[in-house]
């Protein structure tokens, strides 16, 4: 327990992640189309007051704002030669926040998918996607991140390549995938074959879990899905503040403060270690989270019926798995909150 996460999840019973990064930079002049890397140079204020407004919030975890900053994604920006410096830029801004903060806060390395898709179905071959997680990685850990964080991730090919780029880099790493194609992820993967996969890797994460997704009613079944599988690791939950709707020009997520309130509370019953949120997911959200895991009583697993009653229904009648055929619900109308 070398790391300092590590040692964070071995002295509490949860922890609490950040919320959205491209939400609220968005919410700070960040335009479509514009790649939220470049922020880290051109517009480092902004990126100590996103990391600052977690910080404040209560979160324990928090993430560089270095998700697409890899190769791949990069060039879309003529920027494939500056991977190093945008990671490592962006990691060092929230290592001295982390470092003036007067608490432990975990800096954790975002790394999201390269956005191509993995052979054979694709062009990208396992040595180019470990090569550039791998520069990514040693940006990151230039930079001061405690932790790599891979995340968003369908193919569980993209997901070993990017654990043998953290195990190059000698980098202690967790990762999260998203089950977002009803109940699985883009590329096929249930909650059980995840926790299988985990539990084989030569460098496997400190905890693994999901994020992102369809809202955080879905991805409350799929940590009960994990749970069931008996991981060996800690389980994340990084759900989204809601559904998204189209609203005066832009994206909103309905959920409150108080729905996303119930989703920490269930996640932390339902067997998650670390708990935070994703896409809509403000300081605001992250402050009645922190709230209602300091002051409520840890309560046994929730069963479905109860997720559902607290934060609306699901967007598929089944986790993915095929042996619950009737245990979600089809949404109907609004979520609650």
């Amino acid at each position: 327990m070398s790391d300092a996460l590590s040692r964070m999840m071995a002295a509490r019973d949860w922890l609490m992640a950040d919320g959205a990064t491209g939400t609220n930079l968005f919410n700070m002049g960040l335009t479509a189309g514009e790649a939220p890397e470049l922020w880290n140079v051109d517009q480092p204020d902004n990126i100590r007051k996103l990391y600052q407004g977690a910080i404040d919030a209560g979160s324990d975890i928090f993430l560089t704002n270095t998700f697409g900053g890899n190769g791949s994604r990069m060039k879309l920006h003529n920027a494939q030669g500056r991977v190093h410096e945008l990671n490592r830029v962006g990691a060092s801004i929230g290592r001295d926040l982390a470092d003036a903060a007067g608490r432990d806060v975990i800096v954790a390395g975002s790394m999201g998918p390269t956005g191509e898709i993995m052979a054979p179905m694709g062009s990208l071959t396992h040595e180019i996607a470990v090569e550039m997680f791998h520069e990514q990685a040693e940006g990151l850990k230039a930079g001061g991140a405690d932790v790599l964080w891979v995340e968003t991730i369908s193919a569980a090919e993209e997901f070993q390549a990017a654990a043998e780029a953290c195990a190059m880099a000698g980098m202690p790493w967790c990762g999260t995938m998203s089950f977002d194609t009803a109940g699985r992820t883009m590329m096929g993967l249930t909650s059980a074959a995840m926790v299988a996969m985990v539990d084989k890797l030569a460098h496997p994460p400190l905890a693994f879990g999901a994020n992102c997704g369809v809202g955080a009613s879905d991805l409350m079944r799929t940590v009960l899905g994990f749970a069931a599988a008996g991981p060996e690791r800690p389980i994340i939950a990084k759900g989204n503040a809601g559904i998204p709707k189209y609203h005066d020009g832009h994206i909103h997520y309905d959920g409150t403060p108080d729905l996303m309130a119930e989703y920490a509370v269930l996640a932390r019953d339902a067997g998650a270690k670390i708990i935070g949120g994703c896409c809509g997911t403000m300081p605001e959200h992250l402050v009645a989270m922190r709230a209602a895991l300091e002051t409520r009583d840890r309560g046994p697993r929730p069963t479905l019926d109860q997720i559902t009653s607290a934060l609306g229904g699901f967007s598929s009648n089944t986790d993915g798995t095929g042996e619950e055929p009737g245990a979600g619900r089809e949404r109907r109308g609004r979520r609650r909150g």
